[in-house]
C-alpha cells in the first residue's frame, strides 16, 4: 500500500489527477503500477486501477491477472472494480471508502449509488438482430455453439 499512497502522491505533486494510487503484485512481485491520470490525459478512464492493469497486463504479456493482488488507495470506483473483474485480479486491498472520497469531492458513491437507474434511463437497445448475427459469427469463427 504504500508504493500506491507514492504513486498517488506523484500524480497530485505533478497534478495529473485525484488522489488514486494503485499497484498491482503477483506472487510477491510488482507487475503493475500507476496513478489517477484524467488531467494529465484528457481522459476519464485513467484512473489509477485502470493504469496499473495496463501495464501488469503488459508485463505479464496476457489480459488475465488470475493471481494478482491489487492495492489501491481508494476504494476501486464501479468502472475499475469491473475492469478489476475482467482482469480476474484476486484480491483487492483498499485505503478510503466512498464516504472519504465524497469528502473530497468526488462522485464515487453516487454513481455506484445510480448505476441501476441510470441503466433504465440512457441504455435503449437497436438493430438486435443485427448485432446478434456478428455475435454468431463471433461465435462460429471460435467454434463455439450458437443460441
Amino acid at each position: 500500500m504504500e508504493m500506491a499512497i507514492s504513486e498517488a502522491k506523484e500524480g497530485i505533486k505533478n497534478h495529473e489527477g485525484g488522489p488514486f494510487g494503485a499497484v498491482i503484485v503477483k506472487d510477491g512481485a510488482v507487475v503493475g503500477k500507476g496513478h489517477n491520470q484524467v488531467i494529465k490525459n484528457g481522459d476519464p478512464t485513467c484512473h489509477g486501477e485502470m493504469m496499473a492493469i495496463h501495464e501488469a497486463c503488459k508485463t505479464l504479456n496476457s489480459h488475465d491477472l488470475h493471481g494478482c493482488e491489487i492495492y489501491t488507495t481508494g476504494f476501486p470506483c464501479p468502472m475499475c472494480f469491473c475492469a478489476i473483474l475482467w482482469a480476474n485480479i484476486d484480491k483487492v486491498y483498499y485505503g478510503c471508502d466512498t464516504v472519504d472520497t465524497e469528502v473530497i469531492g468526488f462522485r464515487d458513491k453516487h454513481f455506484e449509488e445510480s448505476i441501476p437507474e441510470k441503466r433504465k434511463d440512457i441504455c435503449m437497445r437497436i438493430m438486435h438482430d443485427e448485432c446478434l448475427e456478428l455475435y454468431e459469427d463471433y461465435a462460429k469463427s471460435q467454434g463455439k455453439a450458437v443460441y
